[in-house]
């Protein structure tokens, strides 16, 4: 069976437009899904990359005009300039950690509920109730936005490190074996890749 790590931040707008598809991929070609939230500032300031707010104004207006695009083309509604965001994206990737060592619910549907609340929804992921939301509508037990906090964080730690030393410098990221794949606009690539391996 193929795995797929997947790198991805609660707080990134491409991991939102990516939506389910990663899925709805995997379940296609009978893969599994390694999912590992990570700091996506952290990331950008150890593999080269600039905060959105530190970019050139040419490549911040290029951003969201392609956000709204890909949005689009998705059928996705979006919020270019979301009230709560940035965000601190902790609290939300140490529930998702819980939520993936706790089991019962929808992993890829909680990435989405995140994502969404966010992008979508101007809603606080940082906040616990919103949290609670986010965990219960993808079938998690809410009381898993303050369960095992130690160990998310070391293990949100540790997605970082493994990360950088795996090539990744973007969110979403997809690795199978040796084939990265950046971007939710490379998922077509995922999927191919995935039918070339029978």
């Amino acid at each position: 069976m193929a795995r797929i790590d997947y790198y991805f931040a609660t707080v990134s707008p491409y991991t939102y437009i990516a939506g389910t598809r990663p899925e709805e991929i995997a379940a296609r070609h009978g893969a599994e899904i390694a999912y590992k939230p990570l700091d996506i500032m952290a990331l950008f300031a150890r593999t080269g990359g600039t905060p959105p707010k530190d970019r050139h104004p040419s490549r911040q207006e290029y951003r969201l005009q392609e956000l709204r695009r890909q949005a689009a083309k998705n059928g996705m509604p979006i919020n270019l300039h979301p009230a709560h965001w940035p965000t601190n994206p902790a609290p939300s990737s140490y529930a998702f950690i819980a939520a993936q060592k706790a089991g019962g619910g929808d992993l890829g549907a909680l990435v989405a509920a995140f994502t969404r609340a966010c992008w979508a929804e101007e809603r606080n992921i940082a906040d616990e109730g919103v949290i609670r939301e986010c965990l219960a509508a993808a079938g998690f037990a809410p009381d898993l936005a303050n369960a095992g906090m130690l160990e998310a964080a070391e293990t949100y730690s540790r997605n970082l490190e493994e990360a950088v030393e795996a090539g990744v410098f973007g969110a979403p990221f997809y690795i199978v074996g040796d084939e990265r794949f950046w971007g939710q606009d490379r998922l077509a690539d995922l999927d191919a890749h995935l039918a070339s391996l029978g």
